[in-house]
C-alpha cells in the first residue's frame, strides 16, 4: 500500500481544480485500489480518498465521473466500508440527489451504490433517513421506480433491490402497506417484469418482507390487493388442470394457455412460495388459500421444478395446504412460542436438511462428470 507521503500526494491530485489528465490517473489508481478486498480495506482507513471520490462524481470529465461511481460501487459492495461512506464521506445526499435528476447518466451506478449500503440493517436505516431528510421520501423512489422511462439514459432496475432491502424496516413496510396510498397495487404488476430479473427479484423481495407483517395477509388476500394471481402466475405453468380445479382458481389462472411458462430464475421461484408460505401464517390466510385452489398449483409446480432448494421450500408450503389446522391457541404461526428445546430440533432438521440437499448436488454434479468426462459440469449452485 501506499506510504502517508505517497497518499498525501495522490490525494492532492483529486481535487475539481486539478489537471483533467492528472485527476484520470489518479482515480484510475484509485479504481485499481478497489478492486480488492485490501485495496477497499486500505481506502476504509483513508475518509479523504472516499471524500475525493464523492465530490469528483460532480466532474466536467465523463471518464473521471465514471472511474469514481465504478470505485464507489465496488467500496459500497464492502458491508466494512457502509459506515465511512455513509458518515465520513457523506455518500447520500450527492447519490439522492443524482437519483432524482430524470437526464443523469450514472443513475443506474447511483442505484446500485444504495443498493449495496442499503442490505444490512444498521446501514438501511441510515438510507431510511437520509430519504426523509433530503425530502425526498420512500413515496418518490417508489414513483421513480414506477415510471417507465423515467430517465432515458438509465434502467433503474436496481431501484427494485433497494425497496426490498429499505422494507427489512417496520417504517419501510408501513408505507408499503398503507391502504390509502395503494403503493403495494402499483409493485404487483413487476412480478411479470419480463424485461429484467434484478427488477422483478426486488418487487418480489419486497412483498415476502412486506408479508412477515400478518396484520395485513386478510387485506393482501381480499380483493383490494389482490396479491394471490401476481405470486402464483410465475409459478404457473401449461399443465391441464381438471375443471373443477379451474373453477376454484382466481380468474387469471383459470384455463392458462399450452405456450405458459414458470419464472426462470430459481431464487425469485423460492421467494414466491415463501411469501405464499407467510401468507398461510393465520387461519384466514390458510382458508383464502385453500378456498382459491392453491394447492393444484403447486402440486404441478412440483412436478417441474428442479431445484433442490426451490423443491424444498415447496414442499413446505403444500404440507400446510393439505395439512390439519392447528389445534385452539395456535391459529397464528407467527405468534406461536416454540419451547428453545423444540426449535433447536427444528434447526437442526434444517441443518439436515441443507446437508442432504448439498449431498443430492454432489451428486448430481457427479453423475453429471461421468457422462460427459471431458466437459465441466455446470455448478448447480448459483
Amino acid at each position: 500500500m501506499l506510504s502517508d507521503s505517497e497518499a498525501t500526494e495522490l490525494l492532492s491530485f483529486l481535487r475539481r481544480d486539478m489537471r483533467a489528465d492528472v485527476k484520470g490517473q489518479a482515480t484510475e489508481y484509485i479504481l485499481g485500489l478497489t478492486g480488492n478486498r485490501e485495496g477497499c480495506r486500505y481506502l476504509r482507513t483513508k475518509p479523504d480518498f472516499l471524500k475525493a471520490l464523492v465530490t469528483l462524481t460532480a466532474d466536467p470529465s465523463i471518464a473521471i465521473v465514471k472511474d469514481c461511481y465504478h470505485a464507489l460501487v465496488n467500496l459500497s459492495a464492502d458491508e466494512t466500508l457502509h459506515k465511512p461512506l455513509v458518515k465520513e464521506a457523506a455518500i447520500l445526499p450527492t447519490m439522492f440527489h443524482n437519483l432524482l435528476d430524470p437526464e443523469y447518466m450514472f443513475a443506474d451506478r447511483v442505484s446500485t451504490i444504495l443498493t449495496n449500503l442499503s442490505r444490512h440493517e444498521a446501514t438501511c436505516r441510515e438510507v431510511f433517513q437520509a430519504l426523509q431528510e433530503q425530502e425526498i421520501s420512500l413515496a418518490k423512489i417508489v414513483e421513480i421506480f414506477c415510471t417507465e422511462g423515467f430517465n432515458k439514459k438509465a434502467s433503474l432496475h436496481y431501484l427494485g433491490p433497494l425497496l426490498s432491502n429499505l422494507t427489512q424496516l417496520p417504517e419501510a413496510r408501513q408505507f408499503i402497506l398503507d391502504k390509502e396510498r395503494c403503493v403495494i397495487q402499483r409493485l404487483l404488476p413487476y412480478t411479470q417484469y419480463e424485461a429484467s430479473v434484478t427488477r422483478r427479484g426486488g418487487v418480489v423481495g419486497t412483498l415476502r418482507n412486506c408479508c412477515f407483517d400478518y396484520a395485513h395477509h386478510e387485506w393482501l388476500l381480499s380483493d383490494a390487493v389482490d396479491i394471490l394471481p401476481f405470486l402464483l402466475l410465475p409459478l404457473a405453468g401449461p399443465e391441464e388442470l381438471s375443471e373443477e380445479e379451474n373453477e376454484g382458481l382466481p380468474v387469471d389462472l383459470q384455463y392458462l394457455p399450452e405456450d405458459k411458462t414458470r419464472e426462470e430464475d430459481p431464487d425469485i421461484r423460492k421467494m414466491l412460495i415463501e411469501t405464499l408460505l407467510l401468507l398461510t401464517a393465520t387461519k384466514k390466510g390458510r382458508q383464502i388459500m385453500k378456498e382459491k385452489n392453491v394447492y393444484p398449483i403447486m402440486r404441478e409446480f412440483h412436478k417441474w421444478e428442479k431445484d433442490l432448494q426451490v423443491i424444498s421450500a415447496c414442499e413446505k408450503l403444500v404440507q400446510v395446504l393439505i395439512g390439519d389446522e392447528p389445534e385452539p391457541g395456535m391459529e397464528n404461526l407467527m405468534e406461536v412460542n416454540i419451547p428453545e428445546g423444540v426449535e433447536q430440533k427444528f434447526k437442526d432438521l434444517d441443518a439436515k436438511e441443507q446437508e442432504e440437499i448439498e449431498k443430492e448436488k454432489q451428486e448430481l454434479l457427479k453423475e453429471e462428470a461421468e457422462k460427459h468426462p471431458n466437459t465441466v459440469p455446470e455448478v448447480l449452485e448459483r
